[in-house]
Parts: structure tokens; C-alpha cells; sequence
């Protein structure tokens, strides 16, 4: 997935990212170096170098709900401990972009507040709209599309992915490719969500592929309610959260979830018993980004606003095409020669170009499966 360019590559100048890192540059401003907590660029802080002087005296990241084998994290963290001597902690790493926005809300000013956020898009448009988000706009932000960005760079999307089926193929035969596929009987108590649609963003992406496959579109989501509704009343659907772990022990042979989540548990599993197949349905064909963020409280400003210029330097985004998840900077990337085109080679071939819903129909949708998701899989 190539998300659609709404400008021309930025050139970076004296603050350009580098492939293995990050340069350090002048500070141009003519009122001078602002503190971290309020600096709205690297340049703003001073420069590039003062920025990781800052975070590296602060010494600490605090991150919530990163799976280390979800789109590189682990990796991903590794490195910017080795890269900067700052250590990275993750609380609650199995939570969901809901679980991340009650942590902003109700943390306030304690040292224990999450500097960063990493949550579906939709998410982020509400973090902005309750003032929870600092702005700050990493190097390469002018290159970011529009549509994936706030235009008051309290939020962009970093990588993305589209919704695809897994299956444990030795406990499951023969595994489904599409929606229409899960309904079978064969599948009675198999199939399972990465979370509740209403705090999940994968969930609720699972949701609107569903109704993407059933005759919805991007302004009616219902449909795909009312399929999942149809396979709790066929005795398909399985309610426990599929996690790395559930996969591993067999509690949830089908995972519907993104393809770089599914793809990563094939890595992962393979030799250890469990053959996990992947498919991208093509009846119910969904892509989404996920939104990085900066806590408006972080308790390690200089920190929150580093990890955000690694998350987007080519260093950063090739190692989300590790994980088999799209940057959403490849199209740029591969202009300016800094893409791992052997990591790319991996990505699952799909077809058409992703289309992606306004905010207003995200909105919508949100609250659609708000109101109705309990009633679909009562009973």
C-alpha cells in the first residue's frame, strides 16, 4: 500500500534525516531555543543535536501499549535504546488505542503519564479534539500526505496495513480467504477480533472490511455489524481477544486482524507448530494507518519528541517494512533511494489503490459500532 501523495518530497536541508540516523543541525529561529516541552520542531528546540542532548539527559521513554511483535516495535525500541542510551518502558503493552487516550485523560501531569501514543487515526482525531496532544512537526512532515496528517501537527500516521485473515492451518481445513468464507460451519468458535471494535482500532477496521464485503461502504458500516452478528448466531464468532499468545496455544485459530499482525505470527511460529496461512479478503478489501503522538503532559518532552523523529527517519520506516508494515513515506522513499526495496519485495501483493474514509465518516462509523456492537454479539 502506497498511501496518495498530496505534495512533492520535502528537501530537509541542514535537518534532513539520514538512513542510519539523524543529523544535527543549526537552530534558525530569531527568538531562540525554546524548552522541549514547548518546542513545536527540532529546529525550535535548537537543532537536532540539542534535542537529543535534552532527551538523553532525561534519559527515560515511557511508551504505552507496544507489542514488542507488532509493526517492528521490538526492534524498533531496541534500537533506540542502542542508538541514544535512553531507556524505553512500555506499559500495559497489550492495550488498545482507547485504553492509550484514558491513559492521557487521566494521568494529567504525573510522572507516570505516557510521553507518546501510537493509536488508530480515528483515535487520534479525538486525542486533538480534547486538547490532549502536543503539537510538534518532525522533519518529515511536509512530506506526509495531507489526508494522514493534522494540519496542526498534533498527530500523522506512520505505518499502515490492510485487514487480512489468519489461520492456524493445522488445526483449521481448509483455511478461509474471504468474509463469506467465515459463516461456513466449520468454523464454529474459531473465529475471533483483536479486541472490542468500540476501544480496538484493528477491531473496528475488522468491522468496516466486514461491511465493505456485505454491501457497505465507508458511509454505512453496518452492515458489517450485522455480519458479525450472523456469525455469533451461527456459533462462529469467538470472543476472546486474539493476542500472540492465543494463537500460539490455539485459543483462536482464526485471527482477523492487519496483514503486517498476521504475517509477523507466520515469522514467529514457524517450526513451532503452528502453520499460520494469511489472506487479504478480497471481498472486504480495508487499509488504515496508525497515528503517532506526543502527550501535550509528557514527563520527558525532549524524549517524546526524538522518538517521533526516529519513528520517521528512513532508519525508523524500513524497520516497519521489517514487520511487514507499510510507511507512509514508501512512495517518497523510493524516489529519494533510502526504501529497503528488498523489505518491500516481502509486502503481500494487493490489488487496486487503497481508498481511505474522511474523518467524517470515520466518525460516524465510530459511533455506529459504539451504539451497536454489544446488541450484534449479545445473546
Amino acid at each position: 500500500m502506497t498511501a496518495p501523495r498530496a505534495r512533492a518530497a520535502a528537501v530537509f536541508g541542514s535537518c534532513a534525516l539520514v538512513a542510519l540516523g539523524l543529523s544535527a543541525c543549526e537552530n534558525t529561529t530569531t527568538t531562540g531555543p525554546q524548552k522541549p516541552s514547548v518546542a513545536t520542531s527540532a529546529e525550535n528546540a535548537g537543532g537536532m543535536g540539542a534535542l537529543i542532548t535534552a532527551a538523553r539527559h532525561e534519559g527515560t521513554l515511557r511508551a504505552i501499549a507496544l507489542p514488542r511483535d507488532w509493526a517492528s516495535y521490538g526492534a524498533l525500541i531496541d534500537g533506540f535504546e542502542k542508538m541514544y542510551g535512553i531507556k524505553v518502558t512500555v506499559d500495559n503493552p497489550q492495550g488498545h488505542s482507547e485504553t492509550e487516550i484514558d491513559a492521557l485523560r487521566k494521568s494529567g501531569n504525573r510522572p507516570e503519564a505516557p510521553d507518546v501514543i501510537d493509536v488508530g487515526d480515528t483515535f487520534a482525531r479525538e486525542a486533538a479534539r480534547q486538547n490532549l496532544l502536543a503539537p510538534y512537526k518532525v522533519a518529515a512532515y511536509d512530506s506526509i500526505p495531507g489526508s494522514q496528517k493534522d494540519p496542526r501537527a498534533r498527530w500523522y500516521n506512520n505505518y499502515g496495513g490492510y485487514i487480512s485473515i489468519g489461520c492456524d492451518a493445522s488445526r483449521v481445513k481448509p483455511c478461509p480467504r474471504t468474509f463469506v468464507d467465515l459463516l461456513k460451519p466449520g468454523y464454529r468458535g474459531k473465529v475471533a477480533l483483536e479486541g472490542d471494535p468500540t476501544q480496538s482500532q484493528t477491531a473496528l477496521a475488522s468491522v468496516y472490511a466486514a461491511a465493505l464485503a456485505n454491501n457497505g461502504s465507508f458511509d454505512d458500516i453496518q452492515p458489517g455489524l450485522d455480519f458479525f452478528g450472523k456469525l455469533k448466531k451461527t456459533g462462529n464468532f469467538n470472543p476472546l481477544e486474539s493476542t500472540s499468545a492465543a494463537v500460539a496455544d490455539g485459543r483462536t485459530p482464526i485471527s482477523i486482524n492487519w496483514d503486517y499482525v498476521n504475517l509477523g505470527y507466520a515469522d514467529q511460529f514457524r517450526g513451532k507448530g503452528v502453520n499460520w496461512q494469511v489472506a487479504i479478503p478480497f471481498d472486504g478489501s480495508f487499509a488504515q494507518y496508525y497515528a503517532q503522538a506526543i502527550n501535550k503532559n509528557a514527563p520527558h518532552p525532549a524524549a517524546a519528541r526524538l522518538w517521533e523523529e526516529y519513528l520517521f527517519s528512513p532508519k525508523g520506516l524500513n524497520l516497519r517494512l521489517h514487520g511487514y508494515a507499510r510507511p507512509v513515506l514508501m512512495d517518497t522513499m523510493r524516489q529519494d533511494g533510502t526504501l529497503d526495496e528488498a523489505a518491500a519485495a516481502r509486502l503481500p501483493t494487493v490489488e487496486g489503490t487503497p481508498q481511505f474514509p474522511t474523518d467524517a465518516q470515520l466518525e460516524r462509523a465510530r459511533q455506529t459500532v459504539a451504539q451497536g456492537w454489544a446488541k450484534a454479539v449479545s445473546g
